[in-house]
């Protein structure tokens, strides 16, 4: 299973607009956060997960040529907002609609947004195409499976991921816009090879877990290798990550991992 993290910023991007702190102004390209996705291929098929507004530049970026799946973590807009862009990948499958999951929220939103959208093929050549469907517990794709729990933030609940390859038996979870990660959760993520948390700062915030509260959660699932994702510009690569236990860093946007 590869894993290529498209972005790993909040929904305000860093560098952010009129800032000049020292992480906007940073050399470091670790330091230059696109808003938060990533990019799966599990035994050989291409699963994006969320579209963040930079959608586009990502794929570009990243040489992305296929997408034959997508899932909505959910519906705030650093995460929905690049959906259109998808209508490329409609394209180079010859103008077949792609297969869309996520939570009741999430489907709602894609339907107010992209109405034009909704269904098997796109109404026009070159538009995008997307086929709903409510994502379910367990969702079986053959190569492998795709394990959901649900994580709160704020007032929504967000779909937290685990994957499952069955020819190598790898796993990954994806836990990202979450306040906490509970018990059924955790359990999930167990044996992962890689696991993902929200860890969105250094300070405490009512929505998104903090570092120190993402390592918590780290060293209680147990994982050798930790990425944290959706960070804010009061994170500077090099001098947070040095301070991190050595089973947790901090994703950075390009990042590409073999589980």
């Amino acid at each position: 299973m590869e894993i290529t993290f498209l972005g790993t910023g909040t929904s305000q991007g860093v560098p952010m607009i009129a800032c000049s702190c020292e992480v906007c102004r940073s050399s470091d390209p670790r330091n230059k956060r696109s808003r938060a996705s990533v990019h799966v291929v599990m035994g050989g098929l291409h699963i994006q997960v969320d579209a963040a507004p930079e959608f586009r530049e990502q794929c570009i970026r990243n040489n992305l040529t296929s997408v034959d799946l997508f899932i909505l973590t959910h519906g705030h807009a650093d995460h929905v907002l690049g959906m259109d862009d998808l209508r490329r990948f409609c394209d180079r499958r010859d103008g077949e609609g792609i297969p869309v999951y996520s939570n009741t929220d999430g489907l709602d939103r894609v339907r107010s947004i992209y109405a034009y959208a909704i269904g098997a093929r796109p109404a026009f050549r070159g538009y995008p195409a997307f086929i709903l469907h409510q994502m379910p517990p367990v969702l079986d794709l053959g190569v492998g499976t795709i394990t959901t729990t649900l994580l709160p933030h704020g007032r929504v609940q967000v779909l937290g991921l685990v994957f499952e390859e069955r020819a190598t038996g790898s796993k990954f979870a994806y836990y990202t816009d979450c306040k906490k990660v509970g018990p059924e959760a955790r359990k999930l993520a167990e044996g992962a090879g890689v696991v993902v948390l929200d860890g969105l700062r250094q300070e405490p915030h009512p929505t998104h877990m903090s570092i120190s509260e993402a390592v918590k959660v780290a060293e209680a699932i147990g994982a050798e290798r930790n990425y944290l994702t959706h960070l804010t510009h009061t994170v500077d690569h090099g001098p947070m990550e040095s301070e991190l236990p050595a089973t947790v860093r901090l994703a950075y946007d390009g990042l590409s991992l073999v589980v």
